[in-house]
């Protein structure tokens, strides 16, 4: 377990902000509940502070995970959000999307939402931009993109996308085959 790099921590970083803006900085630097985010075996992982110095004296090899894995980087180098930041994500949201009860298995099994499954969307949200998915009765169940801004989603047929699925909840039980 290493800390991040600064390449590495402006990557993570630069993605989270997609989804949380400004508040990124309470993630980090909460002085009541201080967390810290480092890297093993290509994962990284948002601990607290106190539960990283315990596992100081755990060797490598025999550490399997520690704290919420919120990501991973690929071979490629690239850092990709997982679901495990869900939690993290929809509590610092600046951008959020409701589902109808409709729509959410649909989403749940990897779907994007469409118009016709969209309850409610944040005002002037961006197209592109980093969203969390939620049903109606406000209860996280996925990340992604937004397709078309707050504006062009009031204008669009039915079956039109509204936000692209990068993660939901449904992925831990489509994954466990594997």
């Amino acid at each position: 377990m290493r800390p991040l790099t600064d390449e590495e921590s402006r990557m993570v970083f630069e993605k989270m902000y997609k989804f949380v803006g400004k508040s990124i900085k309470t993630i980090v630097d909460d002085p009541a509940n201080p967390h810290l985010l480092r890297v093993h075996r290509q994962k990284v992982y948002y601990i607290r502070e106190e539960i990283c110095k315990r596992a100081g004296n755990v060797a490598r090899d025999h550490l399997v995970a520690l704290g919420t894995n919120i990501g991973k980087f690929t071979h490629a180098g690239k850092f990709r959000l997982t679901i495990g930041a869900l939690d993290l994500l929809a509590k610092y949201a600046k951008n959020k999307v409701w589902v109808k009860p409709t729509s959410e298995m649909s989403y749940m099994y990897g779907n994007n939402v469409l118009k016709s499954g969209l309850g409610r969307i944040t005002e002037a949200t961006p197209a592109y931009t980093g969203v969390v998915i939620y049903t109606m009765a406000d209860v996280p169940i996925g990340f992604g993109v937004t397709a078309r801004s707050t504006q062009e989603c009031r204008k669009l047929e039915p079956s039109a996308v509204v936000a692209f699925n990068q993660a939901d909840v449904g992925l831990y039980l489509r994954s466990e085959d594997t």
